[in-house]
């Protein structure tokens, strides 16, 4: 494993040089810290995919040599979204490699810190085969199978409860995208006898347990777009009339008004402000549906994201919960890409 990442170092350190890039080449050894997310970064003269993958392996190989573990709103977030970029990438390969020592040594010596961990480490591998080789890694399957060990009897998982929204939060996040990574899984891991069993449990939580906000709601159409028989056609056209109905004149979304989260301290959520989570989120998910990428709705949404990247390549996105950090933007950043890449604005600079 440390072979191949020190050949991808090789190759696409030269790459990057041969192409005049070297500055921005990122790698555990030479990554720099972003910058702290802030509101008052200034916008990006023009929309850069560079400058936005650039952030995102920057951040998640920060967090990765910093913190030393795997949280939903940088690195697992950043497995989703890295794929979109056809490159050979050295960052790539190693939060690749980092995830799959994570199944195949952390979870065997001492096994995994969280149920979550397993639900959401198989969300991003069975992502991340999906939109890189097309076919399902035999640690991503590990990692699919072992989400059943840990599913409770009425069909949910016992979920991280931070008061971070929206990943963090409540259990209903959890069986969605458990919904969600079984789906995305290549080469049919839905028809094995064990992914049957366990969303056969999945559906009754789900109808037991309906959506109690708008974010809920769409990572159940997420879901569904995949599974076809997670909501009513009448559930479907009402989750999306409301998503509609949020979108604000700029032609983006904000974050805070997919759910009644409150603050640390109790101030109000800033409801008015279009965000990169908010708009992302949204936008790559009414995709996931069908919507048209030159439906007028949807064209106003990634002109949004095109006219809000900041100078660092990242979308700002204010934390629901205080104002410490902000890393619900390395997540927005990331969805953001996820929606330009379904909407086909994904052009080299």
């Amino acid at each position: 494993m440390r072979i191949a990442i020190c050949f991808a170092l090789l190759f696409h350190s030269t790459v990057l040089s041969n192409l005049g890039w070297t500055d921005e080449f990122v790698s555990i050894a030479t990554v720099v810290a972003p910058k702290p997310n802030t509101a008052d970064e200034p916008l990006a003269d023009e929309f850069s995919v560079d400058k936005a993958i650039h952030f995102l392996d920057s951040a998640s190989l920060h967090w990765q040599k910093q913190r030393k573990c795997f949280t939903c709103h940088t690195n697992f977030a950043y497995l989703y979204a890295r794929g979109y970029e056809k490159d050979e990438s050295a960052a790539h390969a190693e939060v690749r490699a980092f995830a799959e020592e994570l199944v195949n040594k952390r979870w065997k010596e001492k096994g995994p810190r969280w149920d979550a961990e397993v639900v959401a480490a198989a969300a991003a591998l069975s992502f991340d085969d999906r939109m890189t080789s097309g076919k399902l890694h035999e640690t991503t399957r590990t990692a699919l199978d072992r989400i059943w060990t840990v599913q409770r009897d009425d069909g949910g998982w016992d979920w991280l409860k931070c008061d971070w929204p929206p990943m963090e939060i409540d259990d209903h996040y959890g069986a969605t995208l458990a919904a969600v990574a079984v789906g995305v899984a290549p080469e049919d891991y839905r028809e094995t006898a064990g992914a049957k069993r366990g969303m056969s449990s999945l559906r009754k939580y789900l109808q037991k347990n309906p959506p109690q906000n708008l974010h809920h709601s769409a990572m159940l159409l997420w879901a569904n777009a995949l599974h076809k028989d997670l909501m009513t056609p009448e559930e479907q056209q009402a989750s999306v009339d409301q998503l509609f109905k949020l979108q604000k004149t700029d032609g983006g979304w904000n974050f805070a008004t997919l759910g009644d989260w409150k603050r640390q301290d109790g101030t109000p959520q800033d409801v008015q402000s279009s965000d990169g989570y908010g708009t992302g989120f949204v936008v790559f998910v009414l995709r996931q549906i069908g919507i048209a990428s030159d439906d007028p709705r949807i064209v106003r949404g990634t002109e949004w994201l095109k006219k809000n990247q900041r100078v660092s390549g990242r979308w700002f996105t204010r934390s629901l919960y205080n104002d410490k950090h902000h890393f619900i933007s390395h997540a927005g950043t990331a969805f953001a890409l996820m929606a330009l890449g379904e909407c086909g604005e994904l052009k080299a600079d």
